[in-house]
């Protein structure tokens, strides 16, 4: 008998948004393997993922799963160790669901795996800076514009270190830390990140969702990368990077991180 070929597409894939809120967009609905790259997630990273609250993403689904099983996740995801907040809006279906689970519905966050020209509920691009409200959702639903944001303002600099639990958000712009960025802090711009310190806290670029941002740091620590989303924990790097000048890009939906010469 042919061996059976081993299966790495994973369940669900984890996006970090720029509100400290992770969005968990489940691509296919198996509890089992779900629960286990939740877990996996945690023991990685627990000073970062341990009690993370989490966002359950249905909408990929082209069957939604009936509310005993969604239930059902939502348990085993606290048992694996994040705590499942709230439902991503999508459809009609979605929010019967969620009120029949008894969870509330929150709009997706801003990121880069949003289908470009999608159904109805896709919402049209907003002049920066203005508020989005999606007509179609509930009126509990927390509305937020999916369609990447757009970078033109002048960049924000940063002249003191960013201490633990400082976050400090460049929105529509590029960030310029002149200064070191300390572990459990959190540096945010919907631009560009360049830190002229070490880094030993999060660095989340593109945060509104434009995937062609980078981050530069002079001394890489971090705690945890992003750009549009797609991140890297410490434990996932070369540790022939760790302390090291580098500069971080994505590219293809994959994170990438160098040396700088």
């Amino acid at each position: 008998m042919a061996a059976t070929k081993p299966d790495h597409e994973p369940a669900g894939e984890l996006k970090i948004g720029q509100v400290g809120i992770a969005n968990l967009r489940v691509r296919r609905f198996d509890v089992e393997r779900l629960t286990q790259e939740m877990r996996e997630r945690v023991e990685l990273a627990p000073k970062l993922f341990a009690r993370a609250a989490v966002i359950v993403d249905l909408g990929g689904l082209s069957e939604l799963p009936d509310a005993a099983s969604v239930q059902e996740l939502d348990q085993r995801l606290r048992d694996a160790g994040v705590l499942p907040v709230a439902i991503a809006y999508g459809t009609s279906a979605i929010e019967t669901l969620a009120r029949e689970v008894g969870l509330p519905l929150l709009a997706k966050f801003r990121a880069s795996y949003e289908r470009k020209g999608a159904d109805s509920a896709a919402t049209e691009a907003v002049p920066q800076g203005a508020s989005v409200a999606d007509e179609s959702a509930p009126a509990n639903a927390v509305a937020t514009s999916i369609a990447p944001t757009k970078v033109s303002e002048p960049g924000m600099v940063h002249l003191k270190p960013v201490r633990s639990g400082q976050q400090v958000y460049a929105q529509n712009r590029d960030l310029v830390v002149c200064a070191t960025v300390g572990a459990g802090a959190e540096t945010i711009a919907d631009g560009c990140i360049h830190i002229y310190g070490a880094l030993r806290g999060r660095a989340l670029a593109g945060a509104g969702g434009w995937s062609q941002a980078r981050i530069f740091c002079r001394e890489f620590h971090a705690e945890l990368v992003a750009i549009a989303g797609v991140y890297k924990v410490l434990e996932e790097i070369p540790k022939a990077l760790h302390g090291q000048a580098v500069q971080i890009w994505l590219e293809d939906d994959q994170l990438h991180i160098e040396a700088l010469s």
